[in-house]
C-alpha cells in the first residue's frame, strides 16, 4: 500500500523532476515509510511507500529491473504474490527480493496484458518498457486503488490522488458541467473516467490502459462478469449455494491475512465486519485487534453501535479498542477529513473512518474492512422493489436518485446546468446494457461496479491512507463476487436484504448482530446541521469564492437554510451539507 505518481512526456522533453517530487510530498501520508523518485528517458516515476510486503529495502520502489528493460510504481497488494511467484521462477525467472512489487514486473514481462488476470488483490501500477517505450496502467477490478490522471503543458501526469496533481499546477480546475449534474444526483458519486475538475480524470476499474511512444492509447477492459444464471445453476439448491458461498468467504479473508505486520479488523457491529471477526476467529487468527467508532446523539439519533460491536468482540475475545468522538472533536476533524478526499464526497463516515483510522493506525497497518457486501448481496431498500420492475432505469432512479434533471434545475444556477439529462443517460447505458438476467441483476451490476468504486470503496481508502493504513475489503475478492451475481436475486433478497449472507453468517457469528435492524455508520450532527455545523456551512456557501463560482440559486440556498433538517435526500442525507462539503473541498484545494 502506497501512494504513486509521475509524469510521462510524448514531445520529447524530459520529466518535471520538481512536479513529480512535489507530487509524491503530497502523497507522503499513504506511504510514510519511505519515498524515491526515478527517471528514465522520457517518464519520471515518484512513489511513497508503506511497508507492508519485504520490509526490507529491496522492494524499495520506483523498482528497476534493467534486465528487463522495465520500471515500475504499484500501489496495494497482489494476494496471491507467492503462487505467481513459484510458477515464474518455473519459468526461469529469478528474483532479488521476496515481495509483490517484482512479481508484477516479471509478470507483465512473462504473460503481458494477460497477467492483470492472474492477479488476486487491489492495485493500481504504471509499468515504462525502456525498449519500446510504452507506458502501461493498470487497475483493479473494483477500482479499490485509485489512479488519477492529468494532461499538463505537453507532459501526462498521473497519481494516486488528486490533489496530488493540483498542487504541482498546471491542471485546469474548472467544474465539469456532467460530473456536478452526478454529484448532485448521486449523492456525490462522479463515475470514471470524470472527476469534478475538467483537467482530471480517472482510470476506469478493471483497465489496462497502453501509452504508445507517440502519446496514443487504447484501454482494454479485462473482467466483466456476467450477472446471470449458468447451466446448471437451477439445479443447485439452497444449501449447496451456502456451502460454497461460505467456502468463498474463507478464501477471501484467508487472502487478506498477507502480511508481513499484523492485521487487525474495523469492527461496526453489522453483520458484514463480524462476520469477518468471525472467520478470522474460526481460522485460528490469536491476538486479533479490533477497533470501532461512535458519536455524540442528535435530533434523538444514536452515534454509535457499540453494544453489537462490545457483544462480537467479547464473543471472539478480540484485542478491542472503542474510540468515542464528542462533538467538539468532529468539528476539529473537518478540515482534516476534506483535505484528505481526493473528490468530494457526502457520506457522513467519512469524518468516522478518518478519526477512527487515524487511532488505528497507532496499533496497526493493515485492518480488513465489511465495505462492498451491501452492493454484492443486495442489502440495500431499493432492490426489493425492482423485483417485477418492468422499466428498471426509472424505478432505479426513483429510490437511488438524489434529484431529478427538472429538480436540478431549480437548484443549480443556470450556467451549471447540464442541457439534459446526462446522470439520467448514464444509468440508461449501465442497467440496459447486456449480460444481465433480471432488474435486480442489473442494479446490482450497476451498484457493485460503479456506484460502490466512488462511493464506500473510494471513501475506505481516502481516510485509512491519510494516516497510512492499508484497508483491505473481502468482499470484493472478485471471485467471490463471481459466484454471487450467479445466485438467484431471491437467495440475495431475503430476510430484509442478504438472506444468503445471513444464512451463512449464523453458522459463525451470534444471531444477535444479525436479527435486527440494519444499521450504518451514523454521524448525525452532519445529518442534521445546527449550532457551529450550519455557521460554518453557511460561512462557506456565502463566501466570496462561492459567490464568484455561483454554483447554486440563491432562493435555493436560503431554503436550506432556513430549515435544514427539512431537506434529507431519498437516501438520509442532507442536501445542505451535500452542497456545502463541495464548495469546502473545493476551498481545500486551493481552487
Amino acid at each position: 500500500m502506497c501512494g504513486i505518481c509521475g509524469e510521462v512526456r510524448f514531445d520529447g522533453g524530459s520529466p518535471s523532476v520538481t512536479a513529480v517530487s512535489i507530487m509524491a510530498d503530497v502523497l507522503a501520508p499513504r506511504g510514510p515509510d519511505a519515498s524515491g523518485v526515478v527517471v528514465r528517458g522520457n517518464v519520471g516515476l515518484g512513489h511513497r511507500r508503506l511497508r507492508i510486503l519485504d520490509l526490507s529495502d529491496k522492494s524499495q520502489q520506483p523498482m528497476v529491473d534493467s534486465d528487463l528493460g522495465l520500471s515500475l510504481v504499484f500501489n496495494g497488494c497482489i494476494y496471491n504474490f507467492r503462487e505467481l511467484r513459484l510458477e515464474l521462477e518455473e519459468k526461469g525467472y529469478r528474483f532479488f527480493s521476496s515481495g509483490d512489487t517484482e512479481v508484477i514486473l516479471k509478470a507483465w514481462h512473462a504473460w503481458g496484458e494477460e497477467c492483470v488476470s492472474r492477479f488476486h488483490g487491489m492495485f493500481a501500477f504504471v509499468i515504462h518498457e525502456r525498449d519500446s517505450g510504452r507506458v502501461v496502467m493498470a487497475r483493479d477490478r473494483f477500482g479499490i486503488k485509485p489512479l488519477y490522471i492529468a494532461e499538463v503543458q505537453g507532459a501526462l501526469r498521473f497519481a494516486s490522488a488528486l490533489p496530488a496533481l493540483v498542487k504541482a499546477g498546471g491542471v485546469d480546475t474548472s467544474i465539469d458541467v456532467a460530473a456536478l449534474h452526478n454529484y448532485m444526483t448521486f449523492h456525490a458519486v462522479v463515475p470514471p473516467p470524470r472527476t469534478i475538475l475538467n483537467g482530471v480524470r480517472k482510470l476506469p476499474p478493471a483497465t489496462l490502459r497502453v501509452y504508445e511512444r507517440d502519446g496514443s492509447f487504447e484501454d482494454r477492459r479485462y473482467w466483466d462478469p456476467p450477472y446471470r444464471r449458468q447451466a446448471g445453476d437451477a439445479a443447485i439448491s439452497r444449501e449447496e449455494w451456502q456451502e460454497q458461498l461460505l467456502d468463498a468467504l474463507r478464501i477471501a479473508v484467508k487472502r487478506r491475512m498477507v502480511a508481513d505486520v499484523p492485521v487487525g479488523v474495523l469492527l461496526s457491529g453489522g453483520v458484514d465486519s463480524s462476520l469477518i471477526v468471525g472467520l478470522l476467529a474460526e481460522a485460528g487468527q490469536r491476538g486479533l485487534m479490533s477497533f470501532s467508532v461512535g458519536f455524540e446523539e442528535a435530533n434523538g439519533e444514536k452515534g454509535d453501535e457499540f453494544v453489537y460491536s462490545d457483544l462480537i468482540a467479547a464473543h471472539f475475545g478480540t484485542d478491542h479498542r472503542k474510540i468515542f468522538v464528542p462533538s467538539a472533536d468532529l468539528m476539529g476533524a473537518l478540515p482534516g477529513t476534506i483535505a484528505a478526499m481526493s473528490e468530494p464526497m457526502v457520506s457522513y463516515d467519512n469524518v468516522g473512518f478518518y478519526l477512527l483510522s487515524k487511532e488505528v493506525s497507532k496499533h496497526v497497518k493493515v485492518v480488513q474492512s465489511g465495505q462492498g457486501a451491501d452492493e454484492v448481496f443486495g442489502g440495500y431498500h431499493w432492490y426489493p422493489p425492482l423485483m417485477n420492475s418492468n422499466d428498471v432505469v426509472a424505478d432505479y432512479g426513483k429510490a437511488f436518485r438524489d434529484r431529478s434533471h427538472a429538480v436540478l434545475t431549480t437548484q443549480l444556477s443556470d450556467a451549471w446546468i447540464a442541457d439534459h439529462d446526462v446522470s439520467g443517460d448514464l444509468l440508461n447505458e449501465h442497467l440496459l446494457r447486456e449480460g444481465a438476467d433480471t432488474p435486480v441483476d442489473q442494479a446490482l451490476r450497476l451498484d457493485s461496479n460503479v456506484m460502490l468504486v466512488d462511493d464506500p470503496v473510494k471513501r475506505v481508502d481516502n481516510m485509512t491512507m491519510a494516516w497510512g493504513l492499508e484497508a483491505r475489503v473481502p468482499f470484493l475478492d472478485h471471485e467471490l463476487v463471481e459466484l454471487a451475481a450467479r445466485m438467484p436475486p431471491e437467495e440475495k433478497l431475503r430476510d430484509g436484504g442478504k438472506g444468503i449472507l445471513k444464512d451463512v453468517a449464523r453458522r459463525v457469528i451470534p444471531s444477535e448482530v444479525i436479527d435486527r435492524k440494519k444499521g450504518y455508520f451514523p454521524v448525525p450532527q452532519l445529518k442534521y446541521i445546527a449550532g457551529p455545523y450550519l455557521d460554518l456551512i453557511r460561512d462557506t456557501l456565502r463566501s466570496q469564492k462561492a459567490r464568484e463560482r455561483g454554483l447554486f440559486q440563491d432562493a435555493y440556498l436560503d431554503r436550506l437554510f432556513q430549515e435544514p433538517s427539512d431537506h434529507i435526500t431519498p437516501l438520509r442525507g442532507s442536501e445542505l451539507w451535500q452542497v456545502g462539503l463541495l464548495e469546502m473541498w473545493l476551498e481545500a484545494q486551493g481552487v
